[in-house]
């Protein structure tokens, strides 16, 4: 009964995904946590268009979301932009633009020369920041972000309260999911599936697979940028680590742990992996310990993920 529920709701993903997270704030222990969840969501699922849907893994995607998080924090905290909508732009423009730079140069390189360079120019990344303390504030991270409100015509939205805060994310990331979605089901989508279970045939078809390649990462990063900068808003402060490699390893197993090529997985991994940390860390400092031996758990006895089971491991659901 479980799957066929699962299976229905894989038939209007977007209705569903909206509905349950609309409850959402209401089921966890407190707003802040079911926030962090929806961005970390958003996180997982920039990552997963890359690696669940195109067959590409990353091991460097913190790099998009510290970028994201660094262009919304430095235009809102040094630059004076006045609008929370310039600095979110800056922030997915940030990511956009890195996401075609690296991309363009990571993939000229197949399997794990492809990974491991991804990973190479995050933590170059990463060491930029760190050392232009000026502008970005080094190890202490970047202080100082204003916590504006979210102008509209004739309407100014206060995102002062975490339940506020919480639905002006869920508007964003409502709108990034259905555009995830009208791109998956276009032939666009089709072909990047076409390129994960067979690049040699897709080629054979006459699909230029490295320009989808590319145009995959960039949306990717995308995602994982508005993420990045959604994170900045929130904390009004962004510490260095979203830029580490811890940060590019999460996301990895929020990915897996939900169910990788899969519509919900993120979200359902990125939901399990935060709510157990802050469960755990209350009653252990061995909580990264307990969550890598589930993980663990999972890629030996479930690989297709906790949705990814739920729904028969079908893609796109």
């Amino acid at each position: 009964m479980t799957a066929r529920f699962a299976s229905r709701i894989g038939t209007h993903p977007v209705l569903a995904f909206l509905l349950f997270f609309a409850m959402f704030p209401f089921l966890v222990p407190y707003k802040a946590l079911a926030t962090q969840v929806l961005i970390y969501g958003l996180f997982a699922v920039g990552f997963n268009l890359l690696y669940g849907y195109t067959g590409l893994l990353s091991f460097g995607h913190a790099a998009y979301f510290g970028l994201g998080a660094y262009g919304a924090g430095i235009a809102l905290a040094k630059l004076g932009v006045g609008s929370v909508w310039g600095g979110l732009g800056l922030g997915l423009g940030a990511a956009a633009t890195g996401g075609a730079l690296i991309g363009f140069l990571c993939l000229r390189r197949r399997g794990i020369y492809f990974a491991m360079l991804t990973l190479a120019f995050a933590q170059l990344l990463y060491f930029v920041v760190f050392h232009l303390a000026d502008l970005t504030g080094g190890d202490d991270g970047l202080r100082g972000i204003p916590q504006l409100p979210a102008r509209l015509p004739f309407l100014a939205l206060s995102l002062e309260s975490s339940l506020a805060f919480y639905y002006f994310a869920l508007a964003l990331v409502g709108l990034a999911v259905v555009g995830l979605r009208r791109v998956l089901d276009s032939p666009f989508g089709a072909v990047l599936q076409a390129i994960r279970e067979n690049g040699d045939r897709a080629v054979a078809c006459g699909y230029d697979i490295n320009r989808v390649r590319l145009l995959s990462f960039v949306f990717s990063a995308a995602l994982a940028g508005l993420a990045g900068a959604l994170e900045a808003l929130r904390l009004t402060v962004i510490p260095i680590e979203s830029l580490y490699w811890t940060t590019s390893g999460q996301v990895v197993m929020m990915t897996l742990l939900g169910g990788a090529g899969t519509f919900f997985g993120p979200f359902v991994g990125a939901a399990t992996y935060l709510v157990l940390e802050d469960r755990l860390s209350v009653l252990t400092e061995s909580w990264p310990l307990v969550i890598g031996t589930i993980f663990m758990a999972f890629v030996l006895f479930l690989p297709k993920g906790i949705w990814g089971t739920l729904t028969g491991g079908i893609h796109g659901r």
